[in-house]
């Protein structure tokens, strides 16, 4: 399971619920530097974290400057353009469902990352991270009658209610809010994303989903901060949030699950919380409490605990590709 965009968050990456065999299909079609390097595959998820969670601190720079849409459309639009070249979607002879399956997919991208971007320009990115973490942890236990998955449930739920609560009271509340409704946007993003792995086998659909998500912001994107489309420094940004959030995580991370199973996969890329919050750290200057860092750690230790779990007893039958923030 993954943070947006992150993830996610908050970038576009893949990320695993169960043991299917989509990624490890897709990560066939990676250029021969890439599928045929030595690095040990935890070694590219881990750095694959460490792009993402860069790519949305950078993004958080962008979101002061130029506001949360403009942010989320240069992503989307620049991502969409990369993958146009890399992988063309025209290439693919498919049919009508499955481009209704591409702009679906795109629509809940959209919803998804503008949500996050939103919650980023209100509160710490480590905090939003979590926050969105509840989308994914709620469908990897759902319908599970593991008592282990109980367990799972009340951690997540006891970081989450902790974070959130302290914040109830702030200015932030509508961050808390938009980053909740993100995690929401995920577990659709999850459920719709296993429908397009089965549509699209070659995976070549989600520069389509960007191209569909940049055309849905790009109203709010010009009404929000129209002028800050033609600053050169807010274009070169958005162009290094795309790759660090984008291209370089969905590469490294489908070369590492040609290999790597599902739930240490799953482990790693739970990771992504402690990332966030240490890139907050480090770049922003986003301190955090003693009981929001502990809050974190109950959620990156519920998140791994799910996806072991659900690793070895999924309650999803397909693996999505996920690409999210």
């Amino acid at each position: 399971m993954t943070s947006e965009d992150g993830r996610r968050h908050a970038g576009f990456r893949p990320a695993t619920l169960n043991g299917a065999p989509s990624p490890q299909s897709e990560a066939r079609h990676l250029p021969p530097v890439f599928a045929s390097a030595r690095v040990p595959a935890p070694l590219l998820v881990v750095a694959a974290g460490i792009s993402v969670q860069s790519g949305a601190g950078l993004a958080v720079r962008v979101i002061d400057r130029a506001g949360p849409f403009v942010t989320v459309w240069l992503r989307l639009a620049f991502g969409a353009l990369i993958l146009a070249v890399l992988r063309p979607a025209w290439r693919s002879n498919m049919g009508r469902d499955a481009w209704r399956t591409a702009i679906l997919f795109g629509v809940v991208l959209a919803a998804m990352n503008g949500a996050f971007y939103a919650a980023l320009a209100r509160i710490p990115l480590g905090v939003a991270v979590t926050l969105e973490f509840w989308g994914p942890l709620a469908l990897a236990v759902i319908g599970s009658r593991r008592p282990l998955d109980l367990l799972w449930v009340v951690l997540a739920a006891t970081g989450i209610v902790t974070l959130a609560g302290g914040r109830l009271v702030a200015d932030d509340l509508l961050g808390v809010a938009f980053a909740l409704s993100a995690g929401g946007c995920f577990a659709l993003y999850i459920l719709v994303g296993s429908r397009l792995t089965r549509s699209w086998p070659d995976g070549r659909a989600l520069g389509v989903a960007m191209a569909v998500g940049a055309v849905i912001l790009a109203v709010p994107a010009v009404v929000t901060g129209g002028r800050w489309l033609l600053d050169p420094w807010v274009l070169l940004a958005g162009l290094v949030v795309a790759t660090l959030s984008g291209v370089i995580p969905y590469t490294l991370e489908l070369a590492a699950l040609r290999s790597l199973p599902a739930g240490v996969f799953g482990v790693l890329t739970s990771l992504d919380p402690a990332l966030a919050a240490l890139v907050g750290l480090l770049f922003l200057g986003q301190t955090l409490g003693r009981a929001d860092v502990v809050a974190i750690a109950l959620v990156i230790v519920a998140s791994a605990g799910a996806s072991i779990g659900h690793a070895r007893h999924p309650t999803i039958s397909d693996q999505p590709l996920i690409v999210a923030g």
